[in-house]
């Protein structure tokens, strides 16, 4: 199947794209900085350079995009046109993530990925409120409370 856009038009469209501070970002920060929590964005000194850095509870999250990360969910779709293009370029996205998250976790980080079709308006509520009760269960009384 053949793009529906010129090349011009695909490039204006692409460009758009941002990899940091995406709708989807801005909904998990905003729901838990009105929850109370307190974070840092897109620490690039730790591996995969994460979207939300939690420190008191030594967790990172990761907001990814369906189609970007190959999510295993209807919004996937392996692109028709360019796939020599494609192909490797998404099946790197996948394995890099896996190596960040292999790499945080051996750093002693907590890793957490939402993916954008969790956050949708039919399942929003449950999946904010299951990311906020994972991180209340952590117990960072002893393993990463900092000294002073």
């Amino acid at each position: 199947m053949a793009d529906n856009h010129s090349k011009e038009v695909r490039s204006i469209n692409m460009s758009h794209i941002r990899s940091t501070n995406s709708k989807p970002e801005e909904i998990v920060r905003k729901y838990l900085f009105a929850e109370g929590f307190r974070y840092r964005k897109n620490v690039k000194k730790l591996p995969g350079c994460p979207d939300i850095v939690l420190p008191k509870y030594k967790t990172v999250i990761f907001v990814n995009g369906c189609f970007w990360h190959k999510h295993d969910c209807p919004r996937f779709v392996w692109p028709s046109s360019n796939q020599d293009y494609w192909r490797p370029k998404i099946l790197r996205n996948v394995e890099r993530d896996n190596q960040s998250c292999k790499e945080l976790e051996a750093l002693g980080w907590k890793v957490i990925t939402v993916w954008e079709c969790e956050l949708k308006k039919n399942v929003l509520n449950e999946t904010l409120g299951k990311l906020i009760a994972e991180l209340k269960a952590i117990d960072f009384s002893t393993d990463n409370k900092e000294t002073t």
